[in-house]
């Protein structure tokens, strides 16, 4: 059994506290709206004040017989290298334009790129692909609306870096495709039955037996293994990707899709490093501003989106 006690520090473990105070012994029982107002509470307890110099606005993409929500964030003083698109997490279930509100702000703020956060719709309301469609239209749009040649790079936490992966996958081939991508501990379609899903099964914050209930809302009972739209890293080609950054937490049961996925595309000589963020829990984000570790960790991905956006290497 993984010794937690040595592995997370005191801070980490306040930020662990505190996040679990929102969520009642039996959460996991309650209905999927219950769950949704218990984790915006949650991250609006979080919430940071934006940046002084940073503003945005929502506005609604239609496609498909619906309309997409976006929030487009922009710099006083913007740096118009790139423009990032954003997917958040939220296992699919949870999450949307305010959970990420304020990440999002400070990517924009950091970079001086403009960043488009998604709200994407969500399970079980809407089965797989919705999220994935919806990803895919907001990126494309953002893509064609854009100056020519100002690239795209796509970046997103858990869920989010699992759509951004996939969003990737299917674009490659696009006339703008993204020009890198970004994803923080991001699940990619690992082997549920080894490695990090075992060893870090009982992880503080995501539990393997949360993950497989996130999988199954996913499928509604439908074998999603070789699809690349849910599960990236069932992809038998990993050429033509762009340059990735991944990182990854160590007490996370999902950590090792991060190293796997990384493997992958360096075989398929894409450019791509992996980090593990040590002694820090999937969900890491909303601890940047409480906890060294997760600042130090927050501050190297903002280098790497920074970076590549300058059309740089991922590290």
């Amino acid at each position: 059994m993984t010794d937690y006690s040595r592995l997370i520090d005191a801070e980490t473990w306040a930020f662990i506290e505190r996040t679990n105070s929102f969520y009642a012994v039996d959460a996991v029982d309650h209905s999927v709206a219950e769950q949704r107002r218990t984790y915006d509470r949650m991250a609006e307890a979080f919430h940071a004040a934006y940046p002084e110099d940073v503003t945005a606005e929502t506005s609604a993409l239609q496609a498909g017989g619906h309309a997409i929500p976006l929030r487009r964030y922009h710099r006083r003083n913007p740096d118009g290298a790139a423009v990032v698109v954003y997917f958040h997490g939220g296992g699919f279930v949870v999450g949307g334009l305010e959970s990420h509100d304020d990440v999002c702000a400070e990517i924009c703020a950091h970079t001086g790129f403009d960043v488009v956060s998604v709200d994407y719709r969500l399970l079980p309301e809407h089965p797989h692909p919705a999220a994935f469609d919806d990803c895919l239209a907001a990126f494309r749009h953002v893509a064609a609306e854009g100056v020519e040649g100002v690239p795209v790079v796509l970046c997103g936490d858990s869920a989010g870096g699992n759509l951004a992966a996939a969003v990737s996958a299917v674009t490659r081939d696009d006339a703008r495709p993204p020009v890198a991508q970004v994803l923080i501990y991001p699940g990619l379609g690992g082997n549920i039955d080894a490695g990090s899903y075992l060893t870090h099964a009982e992880a503080p914050l995501l539990r393997r037996d949360e993950l497989v209930y996130y999988e199954k809302t996913r499928s509604g009972g439908r074998d999603l293994s070789r699809d690349v739209t849910s599960k990236p890293l069932a992809d038998t080609d990993f050429s033509r990707l762009p340059p990735t950054a991944i990182f990854s937490a160590e007490c996370d049961p999902l950590c090792d899709d991060g190293r796997d996925y990384r493997d992958r595309l360096v075989a398929a000589g894409v450019p791509a490093i992996w980090e593990v963020d040590a002694g820090l829990v999937h969900g890491w984000l909303r601890a940047r501003h409480s906890v060294a570790r997760a600042r130090a960790g927050f501050a190297r991905i903002l280098a790497a989106i920074d970076r590549l956006g300058h059309g740089g290497t991922p590290g």
